[in-house]
This record gives C-alpha cells, sequence and structure tokens, in this order.
C-alpha cells in the first residue's frame, strides 16, 4: 500500500475513534501552500457529531497515528496538512515497485473491428491503441484481460473489394502487402462510374460470403491486417467471425431471454404492429421514442438485435459457438478463432465476462446504449452497469476526412515507416553516432511507434483531432519521442555511474540528505498505482498518457534544476557520498517508472537516443 493510501487508512481510523466513521479523501497541498498532504475530513466530522470544524481539525491532529513516512501533521483552520519525512518518503518509493492487487473476473476487450476489405489506416490506428492500452492497463491492474477482434467477414465492404478483384482482372503477385493491394481494388470500384451497374455482382459475392465460400480469402485480408497491428504492438486472444455468431444463433437466444421480459412485447395495433419491440423507457430517460424494434413485422431482425445476442454471449448468458487456433502472434502466444469446424470444449474458455468493453467510435453511440439496456430489460442489471462503451471521435488527416472509398488515408504501415524515419533524422542530427549503431533500426522502429500510438493518445478519446506525422515524431512537445528521451537519459546517468563503480541500488544511501527537490520528483513516481486506478476507473488511457509525460517533464526539471546560485544542483555523479548514491537509487526507480508507464501504452524506450 502507498503512502498516499496508508494516510488514508489512517485518518480514517481516526475519525472512527472520534466517533464518525467516513470515507476521506487525501489529496496533494498545492505548491503554495504548507504540507505536502492534506484532507478536508474535520468538516465531515464536525457536520455529522455536530461541532466545530477547526476544534476538530486539532483534535484529529492529535488521535490520527501517523503512518511511517509521514514526519508531523498541523491543523491549519479546518483542514489537516501532512509533513512527509523526506528521506523516509524517498526510501520507500525507491523500494516499491509497481504492484496492484489480483481484482476477481475477467475482463473482456473488443477493438480493432477493422472491414476486411483494406490496409489499416490512421483512423483505424486510434481504435486499436485505445483498445490494446486498456488491456495492457487492465492487466496491470490484477484482472484477468480477454482481447477480441470482430470480423465483419458478410459486409458490404469485404464483398466489393472481392468482387474487384475478378471484376478487373486483378491478381496479385505476392510482392505488396495484401491488404494494401485488395484496397486498391476497393477504390477503383468506388471511382468506377458504372459501379451502379455492378450491383447484381456484388450482391452474389455478398451472398457467398454469408455462405463461408469465400471466407479464405477473407482470412488473407485478416492476417495481413494483423501483421500491421502486431507492428503497432498489439495482441489478440480470440478473433469472432460475423458469420460465426450468424449461424451460431445468438440472435435468436437473446430474443428467447428478452420475450420473458416485462419491458417486451408484440402489439397488435399500430405502428409497431406485428413487431417484436422493447420500452428501454426506464434504461434511457428522455428519449423521444423508447420503444425499440427488434424484429420486424415480416420476422426480419434489425441490426441491433445481433449486436444484443453477441453482447449477452460475451457476458456468459449462453454458449453456442466453437474455436480453433488461428495463428501464433510475435511473441509465439496462439490467436484463436470462431469457426463452425472448431471444438465446442474450448467454449468455457471464451466469454464469460465480469465486464465487457466494446470500443468503437461515437457514431455508434445510441445503438451501443441500446445493447447496454437490453442487459437491463433481460434483468441482469449488474451487467448492464458493466457493460461499457468505450466512444472515441474521429482522426482527421491533414484537416480532411478520411475516407478508404476515395482513398484519402495514411497507411498505418506508411506512417510506421515516415515516423521512424522523421525521428531518427532529427535524433541523428544532433547525434550522428546514432546512424552507425548496429541497432539503429531498432532504435527508429521504436521511435515510429511510440510517436504513432502517443499521438492516438495524448488526447482524451471524446476529442476529434487532426493527426499530424511530423509533429506526432517530433523530440519537441507532448511527444512520445520527447518522453522516451527523458528514459534514456536516465539510462545514460545509471550506466555512467555503474562504469564508475557506484552502487544504484540504494547500498550507502544517505536517504536524509536528499533535499525537497529530490522529494517533488519521488512524489511523481509515487503517483503510478493511483494513475493506473483512475484509468482502470474511467475506462481510458489517456490519463497514463499524460502521467507520462508529467513524468519526462518532471524529471528533466530535476535533471535541470539550479540552486540558489545557479549551479546544478543535482549532478548525480558530482553529488558528495551517500547523497550520491541515494539519488542514483531514485534515478534508478524513476527508469523503472518510465518503463512500467510507457508499457502500459504499448510504447518501448529505445536503447539509445
Amino acid at each position: 500500500m502507498d503512502l498516499k493510501a496508508r494516510l488514508k487508512t489512517a485518518v480514517e481510523a481516526a475519525a472512527a475513534q472520534m466517533g464518525a466513521p467516513l470515507d476521506v479523501a487525501i489529496q496533494e497541498t498545492p505548491a503554495n501552500k504548507p504540507g505536502d498532504y492534506g484532507t478536508p475530513a474535520a468538516f465531515q466530522i464536525a457536520k455529522a457529531l455536530g461541532q466545530n470544524p477547526v476544534q476538530v481539525a486539532q483534535t484529529l491532529a492529535q488521535t490520527v497515528q501517523l503512518p511511517d513516512g509521514i514526519e508531523r501533521v498541523e491543523a491549519a483552520g479546518p483542514f489537516l496538512n501532512f509533513f512527509v519525512d523526506v528521506g523516509g518518503f524517498v526510501r520507500g518509493v525507491v523500494q516499491t515497485p509497481l504492484s496492484l492487487p489480483a481484482q476477481e473476473g475477467k475482463v473482456v476487450i473488443e477493438h480493432t473491428s477493422v472491414n476486411p476489405n483494406k490496409e489499416l489506416h490512421v483512423g483505424h490506428l486510434r481504435n486499436v491503441v485505445l483498445g490494446d492500452s486498456m488491456a495492457r492497463i487492465f492487466r496491470a491492474a490484477g484482472y484477468q484481460v480477454e482481447v477480441q477482434n470482430y470480423i465483419d467477414d458478410t459486409g458490404r465492404q469485404a464483398a466489393e473489394s472481392l468482387f474487384a478483384m475478378d471484376h478487373y482482372g486483378r491478381e496479385w503477385n505476392g510482392e505488396q502487402k495484401y491488404d494494401h493491394w485488395l484496397g486498391e481494388g476497393y477504390v477503383q470500384l468506388n471511382a468506377d462510374p458504372a459501379k451502379a451497374d455492378m450491383e447484381a455482382g456484388i450482391r452474389e459475392v455478398m451472398h457467398k460470403l454469408e455462405e463461408g465460400l469465400l471466407r479464405p480469402l477473407v482470412e488473407q485480408t485478416v492476417k495481413a491486417q494483423l501483421e500491421t497491428c502486431f507492428r503497432i504492438g498489439a495482441t489478440y486472444d480470440l478473433l469472432v467471425w460475423e458469420s460465426d455468431v450468424v449461424g451460431s444463433g445468438f440472435l435468436n437466444r437473446a430474443m428467447d431471454i428478452l420475450e420473458g421480459s416485462r419491458y417486451t412485447s408484440h402489439p397488435t395495433e399500430g405502428k409497431f404492429a406485428g413487431a417484436f419491440i422493447m420500452d428501454v423507457s426506464e434504461f434511457m430517460p428522455g428519449l423521444e421514442e423508447s420503444n425499440v424494434v427488434l424484429r420486424r413485422s415480416d420476422g426480419t431482425a434489425m441490426y441491433v438485435a445481433k449486436d444484443i445476442g453477441f453482447q449477452f454471449w460475451k457476458f456468459g448468458l449462453f454458449e453456442g459457438m466453437t474455436f480453433k487456433p488461428f495463428m501464433t502472434d510475435p511473441a509465439g502466444n496462439t490467436i484463436w478463432t470462431s469457426d463452425p469446424t472448431g471444438d465446442s470444449a474450448q467454449a468455457a474458455r471464451f466469454g464469460h465476462a465480469h465486464e465487457v468493453i466494446n470500443v468503437i467510435d461515437s457514431r455508434q453511440k445510441h445503438p451501443q446504449m441500446l445493447v447496454r439496456s437490453s442487459l437491463g430489460v433481460a434483468g441482469e442489471t449488474e451487467k448492464e452497469a458493466r457493460s461499457i462503451h468505450l466512444s472515441y471521435e474521429f482522426v482527421n488527416l491533414n484537416g480532411q476526412t478520411i475516407s478508404g472509398r476515395k482513398g484519402i488515408t495514411l497507411a498505418v504501415d506508411s506512417a510506421l515507416e515516415q515516423a521512424a524515419a522523421r525521428g531518427f533524422a532529427e535524433l541523428s542530427a544532433k547525434n550522428p553516432d546514432l546512424a552507425t549503431r548496429d541497432d539503429a533500426q531498432e532504435i527508429a522502429r521504436r521511435i515510429g511507434v511510440g510517436a504513432l500510438r502517443f499521438a492516438m493518445l495524448r488526447n482524451e478519446p471524446n476529442r476529434a483531432f487532426d493527426f499530424d506525422l511530423e509533429k506526432a515524431s517530433s523530440l519537441q512537445g507532448d511527444t512520445a519521442p520527447y518522453i522516451q528521451y527523458a528514459a534514456v537519459r536516465a539510462a545514460n546517468i545509471l550506466r555512467k555511474a555503474q562504469d564508475a563503480g557506484h552502487a544504484t541500488d540504494g547500498t550507502g544511501a544517505a536517504w536524509d540528505a536528499l533535499p525537497d527537490v529530490d522529494l517533488i520528483l519521488a512524489k511523481q513516481v509515487a503517483k503510478l498505482p493511483e494513475v493506473v486506478e483512475q484509468a482502470v476507473r474511467a475506462h481510458s488511457p489517456h490519463g497514463v498518457a499524460q502521467y507520462a509525460l508529467d513524468l519526462a517533464t518532471s524529471f528533466n526539471a530535476w535533471y535541470n534544476a539550479k540552486d540558489k546560485q545557479g549551479k546544478p544542483a543535482t549532478n548525480v555523479l558530482a553529488s558528495p557520498e551517500g547523497l550520491r548514491e541515494a539519488r542514483l537509487a531514485l534515478v534508478a526507480r524513476v527508469r523503472t517508472a518510465f518503463e512500467d508507464t510507457l508499457d502500459l501504452i504499448g510504447i518501448e524506450i529505445p536503447p539509445a537516443m
């Protein structure tokens, strides 16, 4: 348990002793206020006991048992301010790795879900990076995580690309990446003035897709798309195919569950006569029309009904799908797939979620609200609360709306190569020796991946933004290379210390010699567990990305700190013995914090910069 959490426990124990049990808020004090942490708990206690808050604060200060790392407490009017023991606090941070307790229940995260008809572009990348980062964060927070990728193998876009292949006599020569080649046919078809005359042929391809006759071609596209996802650092546990969801009867099973609800009905008159509808007014108040059609009067199902069935399966409300291995990822882990010829004995390992997070763009906000509400309609109120839509706005490209149909795109594969080249060129201009290193390509790769991933995370998901490749790969500003550079700087300090024979593990450290400038940096490191927990609660990785930036800024400020005479205040290797070892241990912990934080958002630290 970190110091802030232990302080919260101590104040809560004191409040209970005073006869007013409560949930205490512990906050960092503003820079212009005394102390390191504070609490307004006296206000709550005074209200509960009918006493004066100032007097309560004084009593509380005398009652609370200060945890190790807190030197003293002062009552400042109705507030309590806590002062840390600098040496004890920093030592505690250095000796406490990131470790969060195991949590019960599986979290299923569905992301990517790109139509299997073309290459991934930077618009798709936001979905991939959001979903993959959420999976990493939830695993770090102690949850079992299952990552799913939904493959729409019966949709029109896949049909159009496959139709274009035959219609234009296109043959793949094996040199160009398959999904890029297939996407060119899709663009060609949609630019063809005669496309309307080809509708019958496109529909014929759609029927073949629904029957599973063209699945090998779609699988080839999916594998090519996954290669791109692997390059960006994303991994998956299960591919779920649309044709399998339909063929497994999920829709009918979900409708059977909903039939038993008091919120569903089969009207015999009016505009809904003959249809199967559900009333979501209690779950989505304020709608102009709260009756949602699930099945039309002719028996055909609305699209949202299929999504409801899939969500019910994710939560384990029924079984019905079979699975088999699809491929292995770069780490050698098996990616499974739904498949009619698969093994039903594997059914128990997939789905059965405690919580479901669907990463889908903001256009699907209303359908996702209906999917969530359907769980409430089915009487599964706890599952309704744990049905999460991680909604995100669109990425524009140079001021234009991205469109695969019109060819207004930037492929992720191309963006990775360009970001790596730009970032490495800027670095090499400052440090020409980088270009001659044996691992120069690996350095460039990590810069490129980091630049793209951070560009997708630096803005909150509910904000649209314009993707700028040059800014994303810059060493200056709110970018991954800026953070990576700070992490490499920490590693360089440690390497020089080790070369000089100095301990970096705290051996021989004089913790009490550390001044407040080191405390400020240690407090930043200590925030990481709380940042992870907040990201889990918010269902968004944006806070972790911001923390990575804050950590880099804090470390750079510490590194460049000056004393009152304007001389360097934190020159580690020039520090007196004992203080030097304490600072080296702190730098080592900062370096680990960079690794932990960046791993949460899928960014690797280059070996040199």
